[in-house]
């Protein structure tokens, strides 16, 4: 097979997974934007702050409890099922699953005792005491549909976890917006209890059909097992639990130094960056750590696939992060309610940072599919840090403008800092092709920014509906390029014929 042939064939591979699960996050998409409208205008600003205030702390609870696993273990699974070991994959998911038993029940038992505790944090008070002791259920709830997650993902069972994906937020939306409009804001713990529940039944309906099998695992088999697992794991989610707690922090200072309305608004910005506009990395991530996971002692096939991550998320993301800039005001009037359009200077600088943040992302996860637990921690601790500390001087001097502004310049940072890591402990480089591409996307999409910040109508659209047509084009040639789409449409009308 030519070199070319083998590019075109990563390329596709890439496209196809990505069709498949972007398809489910459209949809998906499509209905958290059903359930985040009626929310908005059922709720209110303060009522977004109060559930997500509740569902950050359930998280922080369980991201400090789940010592990584969930990530750690789709490492395992990947490598063993490359192995075609049976035996093997048993051991592995045995061990799994006994580990997630523990670290669930403690952080479970974690919410029952310290709720009041948990309250006071969170809101300066007690009141949502009991909101945090029936939301106990959710970390359970939560760590084992992680669990059975990873086992699909490393066994790379996509199209079970795409149907996870659509079943659970089209049962979610039926259930949600009903006690929205008969509860209010007393709907949002049923609200969060019954999303967990459902995604766990979908989750563990499909992970059953898989049937590996269960084995005794001895305890020296366990204790190996189960401390490769821990030992990356451990580091991941101290990682992920500063990650959490400094955007925890943030939310508590922003209720605090603003209201809780701007803690509605930050977190409706950032649903609107991270979940609309991010679907592509959401999409990615499923296939490509535990691909990347399967070729890391490959250094050239490692690299090579890095890039092509890297290219095919640029050319995927260029068109929606520039349709997202141009059209903001539009949108979070369509999403939420005019309420919410003070989160548009916030919108136009984060999704700004969304090209930056492709390449940075295409990087991260070479530390952990090559195992460098503490590589990992390293950077992440850092990058934590720096983006803490940017995240409360953009909001103390520009409000939640300067959220949107310190999310730009942590991601600028970000990626010189992979770059630097992995250039030097792996050898990795760019592309000349990659970098061409980066550097052409993000001088239009900064360009359509600063016709945004000018702040004249008639300027703003006129180019960037231009802008627009230009992105559409540019990345439909770059794809045409990798995986010949003309040609593949020409051969399905031919066929057809």
């Amino acid at each position: 097979m030519t070199s070319d042939n083998t590019n075109n064939n990563s390329y596709g591979n890439i496209l196809k997974a990505t069709s498949l699960f972007g398809g489910v996050q459209v949809y998906s998409i499509i209905i958290q934007i059903l359930r985040s409208k009626f929310a908005a205008v059922l709720l209110g600003p303060a009522g977004m702050g109060i559930m997500g205030l509740l569902n950050s702390t359930v998280e922080m609870v369980s991201s400090i409890t789940n010592f990584g696993l969930s990530t750690s273990a789709v490492r395992n699974i990947a490598e063993a099922s490359k192995q075609e070991d049976n035996d093997r994959l048993k051991i592995v998911v045995t061990v799994f699953r006994k580990l997630v038993w523990v670290t669930s029940l403690l952080g479970s038992l974690i919410c029952l005792v310290f709720s009041r505790r948990l309250s006071q944090i969170a809101f300066g008070d007690t009141s949502y005491s009991w909101a945090i002791l029936i939301l106990s259920v959710n970390v359970l709830l939560m760590q084992f549909t992680a669990c059975q997650t990873s086992v699909l993902q490393g066994l790379q069972r996509y199209r079970d976890m795409a149907r996870c994906g659509v079943y659970g937020s089209t049962i979610g939306l039926v259930i949600t917006i009903p006690l929205y409009y008969l509860l209010g804001i007393n709907a949002i713990v049923p609200v969060l209890v019954s999303s967990y529940l459902i995604s766990f039944l979908l989750t563990w309906i499909f992970y059953k059909r898989i049937k590996i099998g269960k084995v005794k695992v001895p305890f020296a088999t366990f204790k190996k097992e189960g401390y490769d697992m821990l030992k990356m794991g451990v580091l991941i989610s101290l990682s992920g639990i500063l990650g959490l707690a400094s955007a925890y922090l943030l939310k508590i200072f922003i209720g605090r130094y603003g209201s809780l309305a701007d803690v509605g608004l930050f977190n409706a910005g950032f649903t609107m960056v991270e979940s609309y506009v991010g679907l592509v990395f959401t999409a990615m991530a499923k296939d490509y750590y535990p691909r990347l996971s399967k070729i890391a002692k490959d250094n050239v096939l490692f690299k090579d696939t890095i890039n092509h991550q890297a290219e095919i998320s640029i050319i995927l993301l260029f068109p929606i992060v520039v349709v997202f800039v141009v059209f903001a005001k539009l949108m979070v009037t369509l999403l939420y309610s005019k309420q919410f359009l003070a989160i548009d200077g916030l919108i136009y600088w984060a999704i700004s940072a969304i090209i930056i943040k492709a390449m940075a992302w295409s990087m991260s996860y070479s530390i952990l599919a090559k195992g460098d637990s503490r590589l990992f921690f390293n950077t992440e601790i850092v990058a934590v840090i720096y983006g803490f500390i940017l995240n409360i001087l953009g909001y103390y001097f520009y409000g939640l403008t300067g959220l949107g502004i310190s999310y730009f310049v942590k991601y600028t940072l970000y990626f010189i800092q992979l770059y630097f890591v992995t250039s030097r402990h792996y050898g990795f480089r760019f592309d000349r092709s990659a970098i061409v591409m980066a550097l052409i996307t993000m001088m239009m999409v900064l360009l359509t920014l600063a016709t945004k910040l000018i702040g004249n109508a008639w300027v703003s659209y006129p180019i960037g509906s231009l802008l627009i047509g230009a992105s559409v084009y540019y990345s439909y040639k770059e794809l045409n390029k990798r995986v010949a789409i003309s040609q593949y449409v020409k051969d399905k009308i031919w066929k057809r014929k």
